[in-house]
């Protein structure tokens, strides 16, 4: 049994499928078999997290990537590991699985403030953190805008690290007025979080088989209310940040370690360029992975997590 300090109240931990405090209940099943509480953020409103917190040691925060319908589901069996050796959380981030999705605009300062938020108000001590993705850079900035929340960072596959910038300014502005288009934006959503379109792009995360789970919850994922805000903010690369290396990584104090491979999303090639720039920080390749190390490598994924934790070179 744990509790959760939420702003002057404390909450105890709900096993059910439904929201903590008020509002309706909820229609998406729990993407973890653990603990679920939500709490109230300033910064992006309602937040749910998974959390087991049985065990001593440094706590441990996983945090799923930024697509079209994520959720914490992404960071299962890391979850499922650690869980019966550290204390570990597992958020949904502002805008997706079980957390609030309003119709507001969604900001890389957004979700690093619901990050710093969460640590402060529920870890309340310096974590460990393991990012997928886009997530990476949102976690760079929220460590270095509250450097004292976190011990180390992990980042599997993230973004930020190629030769090539994002669209913004008029670019991004175009393509999300497009997307503000009721009927269009409606369709299109809908087109591309089909079960055939997701697993689609899942698979190209997979050398193998995609898990069909996956598929199935991020299809139920994607059929809630309000789900189409958050990702319209991702498709329109209005979540990246420009010059990522310069302006989130390498100002970077504390151990960072880069888990990659091959992602057909995602390229690395300034990677070699930051760890030679910068001596806290490691990288280990997965070999034969595509973006998700830890559902087919998760051996090799946790060995290099520990040997990381553990300063060992």
């Amino acid at each position: 049994m744990y509790s959760v300090k939420t702003g002057g109240r404390v909450a105890e931990p709900d096993n059910r499928s439904e929201q903590v405090g008020q509002g309706p209940k909820h229609d998406l099943p729990k993407a973890i078999d653990a603990p679920y509480q939500e709490i109230e953020t300033t910064s992006a409103g309602r937040l749910g997290f998974y959390a087991n917190t049985e065990n001593a040691g440094r706590p441990l925060i996983l945090l799923h990537s930024i697509n079209a319908a994520p959720s914490a589901i992404e960071i299962k069996p890391l979850f499922d590991h650690y869980r019966s050796k550290r204390p570990v959380y597992a958020p949904d981030l502002p805008g997706f699985g079980r957390s609030e999705r309003r119709n507001r605009s969604y900001k890389p300062t957004l979700f690093a403030d619901a990050l710093n938020e969460f640590v402060s108000r529920v870890v309340d001590q310096p974590a460990d953190v393991v990012a997928c993705s886009l997530t990476a850079e949102f976690t760079a900035r929220a460590a270095l805008l509250a450097p004292d929340h976190y011990a180390s960072l992990v980042f599997i596959s993230p973004t930020g690290l190629s030769i090539r910038r994002p669209p913004s300014g008029k670019s991004a502005d175009g393509m999300m007025a497009m997307y503000r288009v009721p009927l269009l934006s409606d369709g299109l959503f809908k087109l591309l979080t089909s079960k055939l379109s997701i697993g689609f792009f899942l698979n190209r995360s997979f050398a193998g088989e995609t898990p069909r789970d996956l598929i199935d919850y991020a299809y139920s994922s994607a059929r809630q209310p309000g789900a189409k805000y958050a990702p319209f903010y991702f498709l329109s690369m209005k979540l990246f940040t420009p010059d990522a290396l310069e302006t989130l990584y390498r100002p970077l104090q504390l151990p960072v370690l880069v888990l990659y491979d091959h992602d057909p999303n995602i390229s690395f090639d300034r990677l070699d360029e930051l760890l030679n720039r910068r001596p806290n920080w490691r990288a280990a390749r997965i070999e034969r992975t595509f973006g998700l190390p830890h559902w087919e490598c998760l051996q090799p994924t946790i060995t290099a997590m520990d040997s990381f934790w553990q300063g060992e070179p």
